[in-house]
């Protein structure tokens, strides 16, 4: 148990140092929370005049839950992206703890921070699309399992793409940006999956976006219950037992490469 405890306490510490990160760069944090804002106004804004409120807020909740879900996928690449800016990266790797109680540390960050900026942007939306905005019906409840669920599945897609920035310094931030780049265009954020072509309908089969989506826009538009979500939920935790083993096991591969060809320098 003590040493239970002690794991708990160094995954904390990195949750505390990445709240401490994000205080420390505070003007770029609001520079990139105010075009979380823009941008889904700016998705909202494109049915406004053109469609129903419904649709209105179909557009509205896919750019808030993509926002959160790609917090999810980036906050633990950004951290090792910090880290290698900072200079501070191999002496994290030498630190007497295990792998897992750092990434978990993070993981853990990445669900907070991603829960603390969608709610705030969440907040913010009424006031630009005031009557067209109609969230009396939703059920919360349901949302909030949903997104618990589904946080899974993107801290092992997150764990992934974390080992881009560890590899490359240069290029690896940007890679991770494919890798959403590809996860948006394949989950119907923005339409519906039947406007893909089939063989892209077929990938989009394995992505967890498509059920989060589908069911949280149940959830918020037509009051879907817990138990009507049943299937996706079953789904969403299948490919979070997947993905999040496979996220450790390719994190671990990349770092043993970079420490082999001695990539972990910040130079690169």
């Amino acid at each position: 148990m003590t040493k239970l405890t002690h794991e708990i306490s160094v995954s904390y510490a990195f949750i505390e140092r990445n709240f401490n990160l994000l205080k420390r760069y505070l003007n770029w944090e609001i520079l990139f929370f105010t075009y979380s804002i823009v941008n889904a106004l700016t998705i909202g804004l494109i049915m406004v005049g053109r469609g129903s409120s419904r649709d209105v807020l179909y557009l509205v909740i896919g750019a808030l839950i993509w926002g959160f879900l790609s917090v999810m996928m980036r906050e633990v690449s950004d951290a090792i992206t910090w880290e290698r800016w900072e200079g501070t990266i191999e002496y994290t790797f030498m630190a007497p703890i295990h792998r897992m109680t750092h990434l978990v540390g993070s993981c853990f960050f990445a669900i907070l921070y991603g829960l603390l900026r969608t709610g705030i942007v969440l907040a913010v939306m009424p006031i630009f699309f005031g009557k067209h905005v109609d969230l009396s019906g939703a059920n919360w409840l349901t949302m909030m399992v949903v997104v618990a669920v589904s946080s899974l599945s993107f801290i092992g897609i997150g764990l992934i793409a974390a080992i881009f920035p560890l590899l490359s310094p240069e290029k690896g931030q940007a890679a991770t940006g494919i890798l959403q780049s590809i996860v948006l265009l394949i989950s119907g954020v923005y339409y519906e999956i039947d406007v893909l072509p089939s063989w892209l309908q077929v990938l989009s089969k394995i992505s967890p976006a498509t059920y989060t989506l589908r069911s949280i826009r149940a959830a918020m538009l037509d009051g879907a219950s817990i138990a009507s979500q049943t299937h996706n939920l079953i789904l969403l935790l299948f490919i979070g037992l997947i993905t999040i083993p496979l996220g450790f096991w390719v994190f671990d591969q990349g770092e043993k490469y970079a420490k082999r060809v001695g990539r972990l320098k910040r130079s690169g």
